[in-house]
């Protein structure tokens, strides 16, 4: 069972975000984190009664949880209360700009012990363009001190495929990341997202195939290991990614945060001030085994996870064959793997056709 833990403050709304995240609502966040603390009890209390389900990794995301003093991550990990000697992967992210020193070093005395950065670029002009808040400077900083820390587990996340961007400037932005003591990169195409400072303004991105492939190309060549469309390893992949891709069972809390289980997805409000009200009370949505079946596909197919080959019908193994043969697909062990992540879309959609 993996656990996601939504803060939705920020100190600024980068232009391409569309994330269920606030700056002008920081006068709610004891209010919220009382609501967030009943939440989860009531999520670990429920799992506590089922059988053979555990908390397999925690991944604290926003919003901007570096954003947030460290008084309210001790109560909240004072909740979780995990045995210091299970080997639980415990993510936060954190913005360079607010990060401090101080604030690493205590979430890592917390427990925390994966640091994941939202550098997006170490090109200021870059910076400015997507509305961040730091400098080359600051992300260099962040990733230094948490190195300086002990944290062994460090991701950065970077966006390609602006308007702006070369293959010079992204070349720049991978050897730099390449110089750091990281071993994870999420690496996003820019997509122009409905609610976004971006929204409707396509010109601000590139939907360029042969610029995403350059760029996947070059990380893959400074040793990172493609293991999803958007994410690369250096000897670390994140367990609690693999286990959405993997499909596992996840409990989402927070305002919008999304929970699986089963065949049940639960949907918290993502307003600040109905979650405060009653943060139990979740939409519920039941999937069909249809819905299943496509989920597990798409995630499959994007990542190293792959597809059961008995998952298919007699109809769909046939266009598979054609993949396969075609060298689109590869065929192990009764588990059919994608070869280029980028055509995912192409290849599900041919398949279910």
């Amino acid at each position: 069972m993996l656990l996601y833990i939504h803060i939705p403050f920020c100190d600024s709304k980068c232009f391409y975000c569309s994330f269920n995240s606030f700056t002008d609502k920081k006068n709610l966040k004891d209010n919220y984190f009382k609501a967030l603390i009943k939440e989860l009890k009531y999520e670990l209390t429920k799992l506590n009664r089922l059988k053979n389900y555990k908390i397999e990794t925690i991944f604290i995301g926003g919003g901007t949880p570096s954003s947030i003093e460290i008084k309210y991550f001790e109560k909240l990990f004072k909740e979780l209360n995990i045995e210091k000697n299970r080997n639980i992967e415990i993510t936060t992210e954190a913005n360079p700009n607010s990060a401090s020193y101080e604030w690493i070093k205590e979430m890592s005395n917390l427990g925390v012990n994966r640091f994941s950065f939202g550098v997006q670029s170490f090109n200021k002009d870059k910076l400015k363009f997507l509305g961040r808040r730091h400098s080359p400077k600051e992300a260099i900083k962040a990733v230094e001190n948490a190195h300086k820390i002990g944290v062994k587990n460090i991701s950065i996340d970077l966006i390609y495929n602006t308007s702006i961007d070369s293959k010079k400037l992204l070349i720049d932005d991978l050897n730099l990341a390449n110089n750091l003591a990281i071993n994870h990169i999420s690496a996003y195409s820019l997509t122009i997202e409905n609610g976004s400072k971006f929204e409707g303004d396509f010109s601000k991105s590139k939907d360029d195939e042969l610029l995403s492939k350059f760029f996947i190309e070059e990380t893959i060549k400074r040793g990172f290991f493609q293991y999803e469309i958007s994410n690369f390893s250096k000897n670390y992949k994140s367990k609690h990614n693999l286990g959405y891709w993997e499909y596992k069972n996840y409990i989402g809390t927070g305002a919008g945060a999304v929970g699986f289980i089963d065949n049940k997805r639960f949907y918290p409000p993502k307003d600040i001030n109905e979650y405060i009200k009653n943060p139990l009370n979740k939409r519920v949505e039941e999937l069909s085994s249809e819905d299943i079946k496509m989920e597990k596909l798409f995630l499959g197919l994007r990542s190293i996870v792959g597809v059961d080959i008995n998952m298919f019908n007699t109809k769909e193994l046939k266009r598979v064959k054609i993949l396969i043969d075609g060298n689109k697909l590869i065929l192990e062990k009764d588990r059919v793997f994608n070869k280029n992540y980028l055509l995912t879309d192409e290849v599900t959609l041919f398949i279910i056709k």
